[in-house]
């Protein structure tokens, strides 16, 4: 199937993908900033505004926002990442139009109404409650945190509850000037589309848009560091982070099958050293994301107080063998699950409108699924054995354990047996 790609005069995009057959379709306005955009007086500012642009502008409150897509069937939500805010709607073929009018809407014409405000601090202050309640969730953002010290990209989307309870109605317009510039607008459909008549409606919606300069964006510096909370907890939760490369290198498609094939499943090296093996962890799991100038991989384990010294130990150690053992079999069956992960999510016309998205803020157009699926097939061994030797040779990873630590040990005794 081929997306059709429009560039308005003002420098919104427009991306349409038809598929056919299909009943639905998945209708978003994709803005391409995110946390990563925020100054550290603004830490939290992008997921607010998020949250705020549901709660009502001049023409719909906030439960005719829900209601005008649900009356027919529909779904409406949004997040936000480092990178970039999504404004997304599911809806019937028939209801396209609602789907694109109401988001732009939301986005464009956000009341901040500072009742609404209020009431939508409360909600975010006890989503960073929860989260800081949920241990396998917050050590995350503390990854990022020591992996990213001190720099946009390593801080939380949500923010400090400091931070969320002083923004205001001045704060959200400041950053919606900011950022919301037209170049920074990508309208993404995919599903049951007429590419012409998406492209009159954002026409109409985002074409009277006037330009406005860009703000600089602070690169990305990995400075891995380590953070350890003593918790009274039943398990210890344990994450690393490493460095690796960004969406434009080549090598971001040999980060994701080593990372596969490390942790990407039950038949991956460490899941079946350390759980099915040696019975240290229920959960071990490693993941990767690759970002504009920069790619982390993440480690995550639980486990008992009596085992994490040994868990941490043996994680080491594999990774230290990945360099030099890493087998044909191994990466062959890594690239099989990641090219069936590609093949089975681009199925659902939110995944296709999302990844056309995402490759347009990355490349500026969007490369076929073919040519995805060549650049997978294309990893070879050598390319992964070499990107293991590079990423553990510099023996530079970010620790984060929270818990009853035990004999855990601290991240330059962790150093030392990478390189050992």
């Amino acid at each position: 199937m081929t997306v059709e790609v429009v560039t308005l005069p003002n420098g919104v995009r427009v991306a349409v993908e038809p598929m056919p057959g299909l009943h639905s379709a998945s209708v978003g306005v994709f803005i391409t900033a995110g946390g990563r955009h925020e100054r550290p007086e603004q830490n939290g500012i992008a997921h607010f505004l998020e949250h705020m642009a549901f709660k009502g502008t001049p023409t719909r409150s906030a439960r005719a926002i829900a209601e005008e897509i649900e009356d027919v069937g529909g779904y409406i939500n949004a997040y936000t990442g480092k990178e970039m805010t999504a404004y997304y709607a599911r809806v019937l073929a028939a209801d396209v139009g609602r789907g694109l009018d109401v988001l732009g809407d939301i986005v464009l014409n956000p009341l901040f109404d500072a009742p609404e405000i209020e009431v939508e601090r409360g909600v975010i202050l006890q989503e960073i409650g929860q989260a800081l309640d949920t241990p396998d969730d917050i050590i995350f953002d503390w990854l990022q945190e020591v992996s990213y010290p001190e720099q946009p990209f390593g801080r939380t989307i949500l923010g400090p509850a400091e931070r969320v309870e002083g923004f205001g109605r001045g704060e959200l317009s400041g950053f919606v000037t900011e950022h919301y510039g037209p170049d920074r607008i990508i309208v993404s459909a995919a599903g049951a589309v007429n590419p012409e008549e998406v492209v009159a409606a954002a026409t109409r919606l985002f074409g009277g848009l006037a330009p406005r300069p860009r703000l600089p964006v602070a690169p990305a510096q990995f400075r891995g560091h380590e953070r350890r909370e003593t918790r009274d907890l039943e398990q210890v939760h344990l994450a690393m982070g490493f460095e690796t490369p960004g969406a434009r290198d080549p090598d971001a498609y040999v980060a994701q099958v080593y990372t596969t094939a490390m942790g990407g499943g039950m038949s991956s090296r460490l899941f079946q050293e350390l759980r099915e093996r040696r019975g240290l962890c229920y959960t071990i799991f490693a993941q990767t994301g690759a970002y504009d100038d920069t790619g982390f991989l993440t480690l995550y384990a639980g486990t008992g107080e009596d085992q994490i010294g040994e868990l941490l130990t043996l994680t080491a150690d594999e990774l230290r063998r990945s360099a030099e053992g890493l087998s044909v079999a191994e990466v062959d069956r890594a690239r099989a699950q990641i090219r069936a992960a590609s093949l089975m999510g681009l199925e659902s016309p939110s995944a296709r409108a999302e990844r056309t998205a995402r490759m347009l803020a990355i490349w500026g157009k969007v490369p076929t699924i073919e040519e995805t699926l060549a650049r997978i097939d294309a990893v070879t061994r050598e390319g992964v054995r070499a990107l293991a030797e590079r990423m553990v040779g510099r023996a530079d990873p970010a620790l984060v354990l929270l818990g009853q630590l035990g004999d855990a040990p601290d991240r330059e005794a962790l150093s030392r047996r990478l390189v050992a």
